[in-house]
């Protein structure tokens, strides 16, 4: 209607015509439909490779490149090649929180194990404190993790409008982790909160 008229139209009849003079061509009637026994045995493949060595080779092969480029992934937090528990923006949002706060719950394990190791002593009141003390930071953590989970509910809901599906969980869960030991590794430095 407007702007620049465009070439003529070719007729439609040189058009088909191209199609059938091409070799191969890919419409109408040029050429008998082929049976569908040809055709099922074009697509069939053997259930089983001839060389099963060599497919099981490079089945191997891959899985562990796959498996290089996600453990590099998890070093480096590439978005591309995490496993699917940990993509998205929500999820990278979360343990870039989690790994800029200080949370109690990182040091529940070492706690424990010191627990397990003074429990060791012969000393009824001795045990009796630390019996004690384990369950205030059993409480302690609780807690804390209660209020991560709060400021996590908050400020995912302030930043993408409503919270994904098991993303405070997934928080709550990173902070139960030595710093060291979490994967993918923590981006963020202590107190550097994302935006």
């Amino acid at each position: 209607m407007f702007g620049r008229k465009k070439a003529a139209p070719e007729p439609q009849g040189v058009t088909d015509q191209k199609i059938f003079d091409e070799p191969g061509g890919a419409a109408g009637k040029g050429a008998p439909t082929p049976r569908r026994k040809d055709q099922e045995a074009a697509r069939r493949r053997p259930l089983v490779p001839q060389d099963r060595k060599a497919a099981q080779a490079a089945n191997r092969e891959a899985v562990r490149a796959e498996r290089i480029r996600m453990r590099q992934a998890m070093d480096t937090g590439d978005e591309r090649y995490l496993p699917l528990r940990d993509k998205g923006p929500q999820k990278k949002f979360v343990r870039d929180y989690v790994d800029a706060r200080w949370v109690v719950g990182e040091f529940l394990i070492v706690f424990a194990l010191l627990f397990v190791v003074l429990s060791f002593i012969r000393n009824l009141q001795l045990q009796s404190i630390i019996l004690v003390a384990f369950w205030v930071l059993l409480a302690v953590v609780a807690v804390d993790a209660f209020i991560l989970s709060r400021q996590l509910k908050k400020r995912l809901t302030a930043k993408f409008g409503e919270v994904e599906r098991g993303a405070v969980w997934y928080g709550v869960m990173r902070g139960l982790q030595l710093r060291k030991l979490r994967l993918p590794k923590p981006q963020a430095k202590r107190g550097q909160y994302p935006s």
